[in-house]
């Protein structure tokens, strides 16, 4: 990761824009509608109010002084001399603020990034200030897939998290809550503008909440190739409660997980010991990953865990895997499933 994009809020956070080119007003149009104190400097000619952008405030036909950058968390510097934009840069900075000189990186302490605003669901696209074009577009590939309902749903969401968190003490129990909420029929009524409605059925479903059974499911890494991965595969690795994984599970395929999920390489442990492992996961009502290198349903270690799962009654679900075409593959008529060839349970 060469950015981090942190989230600042903005409830009674000064920001200035210094300059009165489009480069201004795009920054201008960032905040205009948020709850920061917005101030404009507009030295030389500020544009006409026909290309204000409506909400600004008016500006300040002048440089700022030190004085006007006190208490100022963002200062968006958009002057065309880069003599004067990095000395009033200086002056911002001195004052406390973190500084973005408009298409300069070398002066700034921040990018802007290319946002998805949905008031309350915001979503950044950043490239480092290397190719701002590119992140324009793949916000605009983004945000073409996303509902307007986000704000709202997660306006919703803020209103009962308190009555969440005192009728769902348990962490596991909350996010099952969650989740049901975020892609139920709540969801699909704060879409239709019914907010009311969405609130008690949230409620509904809080009092209805009971711990889920667990589940486990055999995935594997397949060529390697974390583009290749299906999307179910890619859905039950973000929704994982934990994965336990072979040490050859190559990382960008890992990185493709939940990032806040506990992983554990469980390569020197037997069958037996993998079996008892998910176990007690499962009876937790936890969701477990068992990601394999290769394909989850050939026959060696794989094949093993899952004979030792199935002796205890513990169903496993097999995800298939796209086939590496390096290999030459064999039809496995035991489970169905392709396979690179036969293997003995041999225990490390």
């Amino acid at each position: 990761m060469r950015v981090f994009l942190a989230g600042i809020p903005l409830e009674g956070a000064r920001v200035v824009v210094i300059g009165g080119g489009e480069a201004a007003l795009a920054k201008l149009r960032l905040f205009v509608g948020s709850p920061a104190d917005l101030v404009w400097f507009a030295p030389g000619d500020a544009p006409g109010a026909d290309r204000r952008p409506q909400g600004a405030p008016s500006p300040f036909a002048r440089t700022p002084t030190p004085e006007d950058l006190a208490g100022a968390r963002l200062v968006f510097v958009a002057l065309d001399d880069e003599a004067e934009a990095s000395r009033v840069a200086g002056l911002a900075r001195a004052a406390g603020a973190q500084v973005n000189v408009v298409d300069r990186p070398g002066l700034s302490d921040f990018q802007t990034p290319a946002l998805i605003d949905r008031d309350q669901v915001v979503i950044g696209v950043a490239t480092g200030g290397a190719a701002p074009i590119l992140a324009r577009d793949v916000r605009a590939r983004i945000e073409g897939v996303l509902p307007e309902a986000l704000g709202p749903l997660a306006a919703l969401a803020g209103r009962i998290r308190e009555r969440v968190k005192a009728g769902a003490p348990d962490f596991l129990a909350r996010r099952r809550f969650w989740e049901k909420a975020f892609r139920g029929a709540a969801a699909d009524m704060v879409a239709e503008g019914r907010i009311e409605a969405a609130h008690d059925e949230m409620i509904r479903l809080l009092d209805a909440a009971a711990p889920g059974a667990g589940v486990v499911h055999l995935l594997g890494s397949g060529t390697g190739d974390p583009e290749l991965l299906t999307l179910k595969a890619l859905r039950i690795l973000q929704d994982a409660d934990v994965i336990l994984h072979d040490a050859g599970v190559p990382p960008g395929v890992l990185a493709r997980a939940r990032r806040d999920a506990p992983r554990r390489d469980v390569s020197a442990m037997t069958a037996p010991e993998v079996r008892d492992l998910i176990a007690g996961h499962l009876a937790q009502g936890e969701r477990v990953v068992r990601l394999y290198v290769g394909d989850p349903g050939a026959p060696g270690p794989a094949a093993c865990e899952r004979g030792a799962l199935k002796d205890t009654g513990v169903e496993a679900f097999v995800i298939p895997v796209v086939p590496d075409p390096r290999h030459v593959w064999t039809l496995d008529d035991r489970h169905g499933l392709l396979v690179p060839g036969p293997s003995d349970c041999v225990s490390p």
